[in-house]
Protein backbone atom coordinates (compact mmCIF):
# COMPACT_ATOMS: atom_id res chain seq x y z
CA UNK A 1 0.00 0.00 0.00
CA UNK A 2 1.33 3.43 -0.92
CA UNK A 3 1.72 5.99 1.85
CA UNK A 4 0.65 9.57 1.26
CA UNK A 5 1.54 12.81 2.94
CA UNK A 6 -1.41 15.18 3.12
CA UNK A 7 0.12 17.25 0.31
CA UNK A 8 0.50 14.14 -1.87
CA UNK A 9 -3.10 13.17 -1.21
CA UNK A 10 -4.28 16.64 -2.19
CA UNK A 11 -2.26 16.36 -5.39
CA UNK A 12 -3.97 13.03 -6.19
CA UNK A 13 -7.41 14.53 -5.59
CA UNK A 14 -6.58 17.40 -7.95
CA UNK A 15 -5.44 14.88 -10.60
CA UNK A 16 -8.71 13.01 -10.19
CA UNK A 17 -10.75 16.19 -10.68
CA UNK A 18 -8.81 16.98 -13.85
CA UNK A 19 -9.71 13.56 -15.30
CA UNK A 20 -13.36 14.59 -15.56
CA UNK A 21 -15.94 11.80 -15.80
CA UNK A 22 -14.72 8.35 -14.77
CA UNK A 23 -16.79 5.14 -14.61
CA UNK A 24 -18.01 3.54 -11.42
CA UNK A 25 -15.37 0.99 -10.50
CA UNK A 26 -17.85 -1.16 -8.55
CA UNK A 27 -20.78 -1.65 -10.90
CA UNK A 28 -24.06 -2.09 -9.08
CA UNK A 29 -22.68 -0.89 -5.75
CA UNK A 30 -24.58 2.08 -4.32
CA UNK A 31 -21.42 3.16 -2.54
CA UNK A 32 -19.65 3.43 -5.86
CA UNK A 33 -18.39 7.00 -5.31
CA UNK A 34 -16.36 6.02 -2.27
CA UNK A 35 -15.27 2.69 -3.70
CA UNK A 36 -14.13 4.21 -7.00
CA UNK A 37 -12.13 6.86 -5.14
CA UNK A 38 -10.54 4.21 -2.91
CA UNK A 39 -9.56 2.21 -6.00
CA UNK A 40 -8.00 5.30 -7.57
CA UNK A 41 -5.97 5.99 -4.42
CA UNK A 42 -5.06 2.32 -3.96
CA UNK A 43 -6.57 2.10 -0.49
CA UNK A 44 -9.12 -0.18 1.18
CA UNK A 45 -12.15 0.51 3.35
CA UNK A 46 -11.58 4.18 4.03
CA UNK A 47 -8.13 3.60 5.56
CA UNK A 48 -6.12 6.65 4.58
CA UNK A 49 -2.45 5.65 4.57
CA UNK A 50 -1.09 8.92 5.95
CA UNK A 51 1.90 8.28 8.26
CA UNK A 52 1.22 9.03 11.94
CA UNK A 53 -2.30 10.20 11.13
CA UNK A 54 -4.70 7.41 12.01
CA UNK A 55 -7.19 10.12 12.98
CA UNK A 56 -7.94 10.94 9.32
CA UNK A 57 -10.89 9.58 7.36
CA UNK A 58 -12.13 9.82 3.80
CA UNK A 59 -15.79 10.83 3.40
CA UNK A 60 -17.54 10.95 0.04
CA UNK A 61 -20.95 12.18 -1.08
CA UNK A 62 -22.94 12.75 -4.24
CA UNK A 63 -23.22 16.42 -5.10
CA UNK A 64 -26.74 17.92 -5.25
CA UNK A 65 -28.40 15.08 -3.35
CA UNK A 66 -31.20 15.39 -0.82
CA UNK A 67 -30.13 12.23 0.99
CA UNK A 68 -28.92 12.46 4.57
CA UNK A 69 -25.55 11.25 5.82
CA UNK A 70 -25.63 9.17 9.00
CA UNK A 71 -22.95 10.42 11.39
CA UNK A 72 -23.50 8.01 14.27
CA UNK A 73 -26.03 5.93 16.23
CA UNK A 74 -26.75 6.68 19.89
CA UNK A 75 -29.83 5.88 21.99
CA UNK A 76 -31.25 8.57 24.28
CA UNK A 77 -30.97 8.61 28.04
CA UNK A 78 -32.13 7.53 30.53
CA UNK A 79 -30.74 4.32 29.00
CA UNK A 80 -32.28 2.10 31.69
CA UNK A 81 -35.75 3.16 30.51
CA UNK A 82 -35.22 1.83 26.98
CA UNK A 83 -36.96 4.98 25.83
CA UNK A 84 -37.65 4.26 22.17
CA UNK A 85 -39.10 0.71 22.41
CA UNK A 86 -40.69 1.11 25.85
CA UNK A 87 -42.04 4.67 25.83
CA UNK A 88 -42.10 6.39 22.44
CA UNK A 89 -43.23 3.36 20.43
CA UNK A 90 -46.09 2.06 22.64
CA UNK A 91 -47.31 5.43 23.92
CA UNK A 92 -46.67 7.76 20.98
CA UNK A 93 -46.52 5.30 18.08
CA UNK A 94 -49.09 4.62 15.39
CA UNK A 95 -50.21 1.66 13.31
CA UNK A 96 -47.53 0.53 10.86
CA UNK A 97 -48.62 0.86 7.23
CA UNK A 98 -47.69 -2.81 6.68
CA UNK A 99 -49.54 -4.09 9.77
CA UNK A 100 -51.50 -7.19 8.82
CA UNK A 101 -49.54 -7.49 5.57
CA UNK A 102 -45.77 -7.68 5.80
CA UNK A 103 -45.99 -7.59 9.61
CA UNK A 104 -48.45 -9.02 12.10
CA UNK A 105 -51.69 -7.29 13.08
CA UNK A 106 -51.11 -4.61 15.67
CA UNK A 107 -47.59 -3.76 14.49
CA UNK A 108 -46.77 -0.23 15.65
CA UNK A 109 -44.37 2.33 14.20
CA UNK A 110 -42.47 5.32 15.55
CA UNK A 111 -40.55 6.99 12.72
CA UNK A 112 -39.66 10.63 13.20
CA UNK A 113 -36.85 12.71 11.74
CA UNK A 114 -36.70 15.90 13.79
CA UNK A 115 -34.45 18.90 14.48
CA UNK A 116 -34.43 22.13 16.45
CA UNK A 117 -35.69 24.59 13.86
CA UNK A 118 -39.39 23.64 13.86
CA UNK A 119 -41.77 20.99 15.14
CA UNK A 120 -42.53 17.87 13.15
CA UNK A 121 -46.11 17.30 11.99
CA UNK A 122 -46.61 15.11 15.09
CA UNK A 123 -45.40 17.81 17.47
CA UNK A 124 -41.83 16.71 18.23
CA UNK A 125 -38.77 18.97 18.27
CA UNK A 126 -35.15 18.95 19.44
CA UNK A 127 -34.34 21.43 22.23
CA UNK A 128 -30.91 22.32 23.58
CA UNK A 129 -30.52 23.16 27.26
CA UNK A 130 -27.02 24.60 27.57
CA UNK A 131 -27.38 25.19 31.31
CA UNK A 132 -28.20 21.53 31.96
CA UNK A 133 -25.87 20.44 29.14
CA UNK A 134 -28.51 18.31 27.46
CA UNK A 135 -30.04 17.81 24.00
CA UNK A 136 -33.68 16.96 24.67
CA UNK A 137 -36.68 15.68 22.72
CA UNK A 138 -39.78 17.76 23.39
CA UNK A 139 -43.46 17.27 22.51
CA UNK A 140 -46.06 20.01 21.96
CA UNK A 141 -49.58 18.79 21.23
CA UNK A 142 -50.59 22.19 19.84
CA UNK A 143 -48.13 21.71 16.96
CA UNK A 144 -49.66 18.45 15.72
CA UNK A 145 -51.09 18.62 12.19
CA UNK A 146 -54.83 18.22 11.78
CA UNK A 147 -54.39 15.05 9.73
CA UNK A 148 -52.98 13.36 12.84
CA UNK A 149 -55.92 14.32 15.09
CA UNK A 150 -57.07 10.71 15.56
CA UNK A 151 -53.54 9.69 16.60
CA UNK A 152 -53.43 12.65 19.00
CA UNK A 153 -56.65 11.52 20.68
CA UNK A 154 -55.02 8.14 21.26
CA UNK A 155 -51.98 9.83 22.81
CA UNK A 156 -54.28 11.86 25.06
CA UNK A 157 -55.99 8.70 26.29
CA UNK A 158 -52.70 6.95 27.03
CA UNK A 159 -50.49 9.79 28.27
CA UNK A 160 -52.32 13.09 28.24
CA UNK A 161 -51.15 15.99 26.09
CA UNK A 162 -48.40 17.41 28.26
CA UNK A 163 -44.65 17.38 27.81
CA UNK A 164 -42.81 14.07 27.64
CA UNK A 165 -42.10 12.94 31.19
CA UNK A 166 -39.36 12.03 31.58
CA UNK A 167 -37.90 13.64 28.46
CA UNK A 168 -35.45 11.57 26.41
CA UNK A 169 -32.09 13.32 26.17
CA UNK A 170 -28.41 13.09 25.33
CA UNK A 171 -25.90 14.60 27.73
CA UNK A 172 -23.32 16.88 26.14
CA UNK A 173 -20.49 14.68 27.43
CA UNK A 174 -21.99 11.55 25.86
CA UNK A 175 -22.48 13.31 22.52
CA UNK A 176 -18.99 14.83 22.60
CA UNK A 177 -17.45 11.41 23.18
CA UNK A 178 -19.53 9.71 20.49
CA UNK A 179 -19.03 12.44 17.90
CA UNK A 180 -15.38 12.91 18.78
CA UNK A 181 -14.60 9.27 18.03
CA UNK A 182 -16.69 9.20 14.83
CA UNK A 183 -16.11 12.64 13.31
CA UNK A 184 -12.37 12.50 12.87
CA UNK A 185 -10.39 14.91 10.73
CA UNK A 186 -11.38 14.09 7.18
CA UNK A 187 -11.06 14.73 3.49
CA UNK A 188 -14.65 15.42 2.38
CA UNK A 189 -14.97 14.69 -1.35
CA UNK A 190 -18.08 15.38 -3.43
CA UNK A 191 -18.75 14.08 -6.92
CA UNK A 192 -21.31 14.87 -9.59
CA UNK A 193 -23.04 11.81 -11.01
CA UNK A 194 -24.39 10.93 -14.45
CA UNK A 195 -25.71 7.72 -16.02
CA UNK A 196 -25.17 6.37 -19.49
CA UNK A 197 -27.38 3.35 -19.86
CA UNK A 198 -26.85 1.27 -16.74
CA UNK A 199 -23.38 2.65 -16.07
CA UNK A 200 -22.67 5.44 -13.58
CA UNK A 201 -19.92 8.01 -14.06
CA UNK A 202 -18.45 10.36 -11.44
CA UNK A 203 -16.68 13.70 -11.61
CA UNK A 204 -14.90 14.43 -8.34
CA UNK A 205 -15.22 18.21 -8.47
CA UNK A 206 -14.85 19.31 -4.86
CA UNK A 207 -12.70 18.28 -1.92
CA UNK A 208 -12.31 19.92 1.47
CA UNK A 209 -9.91 19.17 4.29
CA UNK A 210 -11.84 19.32 7.58
CA UNK A 211 -9.87 19.53 10.81
CA UNK A 212 -10.70 19.54 14.55
CA UNK A 213 -14.29 18.57 15.38
CA UNK A 214 -16.13 21.33 17.26
CA UNK A 215 -19.05 20.43 19.49
CA UNK A 216 -20.63 23.90 19.28
CA UNK A 217 -20.94 23.32 15.53
CA UNK A 218 -22.96 20.17 16.19
CA UNK A 219 -25.34 22.05 18.48
CA UNK A 220 -25.69 24.87 15.93
CA UNK A 221 -26.44 22.34 13.19
CA UNK A 222 -29.22 20.84 15.32
CA UNK A 223 -30.73 24.27 16.01
CA UNK A 224 -30.61 25.30 12.34
CA UNK A 225 -32.17 22.08 11.06
CA UNK A 226 -29.00 20.91 9.30
CA UNK A 227 -28.49 18.00 11.71
CA UNK A 228 -31.45 15.75 12.42
CA UNK A 229 -32.35 13.09 14.98
CA UNK A 230 -33.85 10.08 13.24
CA UNK A 231 -36.02 7.60 15.18
CA UNK A 232 -36.88 4.42 13.29
CA UNK A 233 -38.64 1.80 15.40
CA UNK A 234 -41.45 -0.68 14.97
CA UNK A 235 -42.88 -3.27 17.32
CA UNK A 236 -40.67 -6.04 15.96
CA UNK A 237 -37.42 -4.08 15.74
CA UNK A 238 -35.74 -0.82 16.75
CA UNK A 239 -33.46 0.18 13.88
CA UNK A 240 -31.61 2.55 16.18
CA UNK A 241 -31.58 6.30 16.76
CA UNK A 242 -29.32 8.14 14.34
CA UNK A 243 -27.89 11.63 14.04
CA UNK A 244 -28.04 12.46 10.32
CA UNK A 245 -26.70 15.45 8.41
CA UNK A 246 -28.06 17.32 5.39
CA UNK A 247 -26.00 17.72 2.23
CA UNK A 248 -23.09 20.23 2.32
CA UNK A 249 -23.20 20.86 6.07
CA UNK A 250 -20.33 18.66 7.26
CA UNK A 251 -17.92 21.65 7.38
CA UNK A 252 -20.12 23.19 10.12
CA UNK A 253 -18.76 20.57 12.50
CA UNK A 254 -15.08 21.48 12.17
CA UNK A 255 -12.90 24.34 13.35
CA UNK A 256 -10.74 24.49 10.22
CA UNK A 257 -12.08 24.06 6.68
CA UNK A 258 -9.70 24.15 3.72
CA UNK A 259 -10.98 23.77 0.15
CA UNK A 260 -8.31 21.81 -1.72
CA UNK A 261 -10.22 21.07 -4.96
CA UNK A 262 -12.99 23.18 -6.50
CA UNK A 263 -13.41 22.41 -10.22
Amino acid sequence: MQLYTKDELIKKLKQLAEMGWIPNGRFGNHGGIGNTLEDFLGITENNLPIPNAAEWELKTQRANTSSLTTLFHIEPSPRAVGFVPKVLLPLYGWSHQEAGKLYKDGEMSFRQTIHGLSHSDRGFIVKIDRAAKKVLISFDATKVAERHSEWLRGVEQKMGLGELNPQPYWGFDDLKHKAGTKLLNCFYVQAEVKKEGEKEFYWYKKAQMLQKFKFDGLLEALEKGALLVDFDARTGHNHGTKFRLRQNHLPMLYEKVTTVVNS
